[in-house]
């Protein structure tokens, strides 16, 4: 028998530790996990404040069910540092903050009340990765992920590893090893019985073997009328394993897909098709309460990356992420590259030897997943360190010789142990540099960077970023050239097939150290911002769609003759996938079709307005009045979307977008609110910064400040549930505007 079930509620918090009193409990904060030990306001703060020891405790009481199994919790991940005592007895200590660990409780449980204490310890201590230099992002100190407590019979399954074959024949095939946990050591005699089954259940083969120790594997071979994992239709399988034996009994599964996914010197294949990779990373921060968010806000950020900015890849920079996140990317058909902990530093052997076990710890937990399509198992653009990475590359192999390993780097004629070639290049900037000699380049050609004579599997991991930050209230002219460098590197990616892709960065802003970002401990690199709205570059991911998947057509542009340099909107670039946007101005219209002149490379390329289609007066110069725009997309020559922009903006409405009307009261169950200030044709209002203030009725709480400031005329929260069940009623004020209301159901 198994039970796996969450231990997330009725903990104690408090600062600080003492390991003379963890077999006591203290007073503390009650909380429920995920939990953030420091909630940190959303910029100028210390990061040093969550740098300490922090104490966590919990009543567990001895149950007669409990007699004869094995006992223990399994915390998905904790930064950073954990021992976990039981009754003031340590039983287990992790370093790793990413990564899950277990803490066996079997035979040390007595009568009554037991007392369970965690120390974390958020300190950047500079034996355990990434620390020990400096890092361009935050590792907020907490049990940030969910804890569960396991009961099982005394031998059991723990672990499932499924591997496909034949995958592009008619007849696949697959096998599935089952390892065996005995951690008494018991001798025992049983069978394992495999049933592969489709996601509504049908059993599609089965298999049984008998086993005495630590693993068995089974095969099936010839199976029929599957279908392939892909990005439009990502069909998932379970592997159901029943272990039957004189000491017990138990069932488990692991969720798989049949694909195959290769990068080559001519580009990635995903099941033997070419694929151009279009991605970004993705920090796993939130605001105030840095990684302590739970499952759905963790889906929701990857429906963003796939349904909104219609990327076909995401890389978890820089260390492995919520299984909530990739099993979400499982389901919804976005791939992933996954790397493990580190930013360019690289410590002593005890700190390399770590990072070799988070190798296999990232494995081991994710290697199910069909999204994941490489390991990342060299430290984020650190130098060359052959012994190490020679150990990374050979252990990824022996563990998963189903996928390709890389490791990316930023410097030039690296060593290439791993599989593929992965590369951040920031040359996009760099014309403008004191002594730089060579003209506008939005990427390097492969062998610049490689070193090699020859082409090899290639992927670009990273570019923009730090060279161009833009806020998302920054000047339209700052934002446009923002937009401009993605798409000329997204271009260049396109017209070479040598590359696999390209994966910006970034998703969206993300606090950091003082080291780095704008001063204020947010680094604006991204194409959203920290509440996930998007800035203008976010539609040139987004307009790279198909239209029969979404028609897009996003003006760059807040429409004010006075808002760029000198005056007017030239060049006025709109983000589109239509075949032809018209413009009208007053009594002018102006027609085009998409600059192929200038992206001949991108799926589609966007229509630009400048003086090679307008003569200086034509939009009237400095000092004439200023008229309301009207833009019109065509496909096939019929219209299919439209945007009317004002000349006099003024408040008008709050909007008010829930992405949820529902929150799971019985988790710490989360919901994204955003909150824009409209003008009189639903634009939003870019400039405008006043307050607004939130009040909840019913059994949810603000994540957060209850009162916000709108940026560049928008703002967002999390709401969040505490437990109850019932209706909740969200109003939203503001001096400017009427309040609204929002109706959500916590069940």
């Amino acid at each position: 028998m198994r039970s796996v079930v969450a231990f997330n509620q009725s903990w104690t918090f408090r600062e600080g530790f003492s390991r003379a009193d963890a077999g006591r409990l203290q007073e503390g904060q009650p909380v429920t996990l995920p939990h953030s030990a420091i909630e940190l306001p959303f910029n100028y703060f210390d990061e040093k404040s969550y740098q300490r020891a922090f104490t966590y405790q919990k009543t567990i009481v001895w149950d007669e069910a409990y007699t004869g199994h094995e006992i223990s919790l399994v915390f998905d991940a904790a930064m950073a540092d954990a021992v976990v005592y039981l009754n003031g007895e340590e039983i287990v200590a992790h370093k790793d903050g990413y990564t899950p660990f277990e803490a066996r409780l079997t035979g040390r449980l007595r009568e009554g009340e037991n007392l369970i204490t965690v120390k974390i310890d958020g300190s950047e201590n500079p034996e355990i990765p990434p620390f020990g230099g400096r890092i361009d992002y935050l590792t907020y100190a907490g049990i940030y992920r969910d804890v569960w407590l396991k009961l099982t019979d005394p031998v059991f399954i723990d672990n499932i590893k499924v591997e496909t074959a034949d995958v592009l024949s008619d007849g696949k095939s697959a096998t599935v090893r089952c390892d065996i946990s005995n951690p008494q050591s018991l001798a025992f005699n049983g069978h394992v019985k495999v049933t592969l089954r489709s996601v509504d259940g049908k059993a599609i083969a089965s298999g049984e073997a008998a086993t005495s120790g630590e693993s068995v594997t089974l095969s099936f071979d010839g199976l029929s009328g599957l279908s392939l994992w892909d990005l439009d239709n990502p069909v998932l399988y379970s592997a159901e394993v029943e272990l039957a034996s004189d000491r017990g009994t138990d069932r488990h599964a692991a969720t798989f897909g049949f694909r195959t996914a290769s990068f080559t010197a001519e580009g990635f294949l995903l099941n033997g098709k070419v694929l151009k990779l279009r991605g970004l990373n993705r920090h796993q921060a939130f605001p105030y309460v840095g990684y302590a968010m739970g499952r759905s806000a963790q889906k929701r950020d990857a429906e963003l990356m796939k349904h909104t900015l219609k990327c076909n890849i995401v890389r978890t920079s820089h260390y492995p992420q919520s299984k909530w996140f990739l099993d979400h990317c499982d389901r919804i058909g976005l791939l992933v590259f996954e790397e493990i902990p580190g930013w360019q530093h690289i410590g002593d052997e005890e700190w390399q030897q770590e990072s070799i076990r988070n190798v296999r710890r990232m494995i081991e937990r994710d290697w199910n997943h069909p999204s994941i399509v490489i390991w990342g198992v060299r430290i984020n653009e650190s130098q060359d360190s052959h012994e190490f990475y020679a150990e990374t590359n050979r252990l990824a192999r022996e563990l998963d010789p189903t996928r390709q390993t890389g490791g990316v780097r930023y410097i030039t004629e690296s060593e290439l142990l791993e599989d593929v070639y992965t590369m951040n290049d920031f040359i996009l900037g760099n014309e403008e540099l004191p002594g730089a000699n060579r003209p506008r380049t939005p990427l390097r050609p492969q062998q610049e960077n490689t070193g090699l004579a020859r082409d090899v599997p290639y992927l670009i991991t990273e570019f923009g970023g730090h060279m161009y930050p833009t806020k998302i209230y920054d000047q339209e002219q700052r934002q446009a050239e923002h937009v401009r460098r993605h798409l000329e590197v997204l271009n260049a990616a396109y017209g070479d097939p040598s590359i696999s892709g390209a994966i910006g960065w970034c998703m969206f802003d993300y606090n950091t150290h003082s080291d780095f970002g704008s001063g204020d401990r947010i680094c604006y690199h991204g194409v959203m911002d920290m509440f996930r709205e998007p800035k203008f570059a976010a539609y040139v991911y987004a307009s790279q769609c198909e239209p029969s998947e979404e028609v897009v057509m996003k003006p760059v542009t807040i429409w004010a003759r006075g808002e760029r340099n000198i005056g007017g909107a030239l060049p006025l670039i709109v983000l589109t996938n239509c075949d032809e946007i018209e413009l009208r101005y007053g009594s002018l219209t102006k027609r085009l079709t998409p600059d192929r002149e200038t992206f001949p490379h991108l799926p589609h390329a966007p229509v630009v307005f400048d003086h090679r289609s307008f003569t200086p007066d034509e939009l009237g110069v400095w000092g004439m009045e200023w008229e309301d725009v009207h833009f019109t997309g065509y496909i096939g020559g019929k219209p299919v979307v439209e945007q009317h922009m004002v000349a006099n903006p003024l408040p008008t409405s709050l909007q008010v977008d829930a992405d949820a009307d529902t929150l799971r009261a019985g988790e710490r169950d989360t919901v994204r609110v955003v909150v824009r200030a409209l003008d009189q044709a639903g634009s939003r209002l870019a400039f405008l910064n006043e307050a607004i203030t939130v009040k909840v009725n019913g059994p949810a709480k603000v994540v957060g400040p209850a009162t916000l400031a709108f940026q560049g005329g928008t703002t967002g929260f999390w709401l969040q549930a505490t437990g109850e069940v019932g209706a909740v009623e969200l109003e939203v004020s503001s001096p400017r505007f009427a309040s609204q209301r929002v109706h959500l159901i916590a069940k």
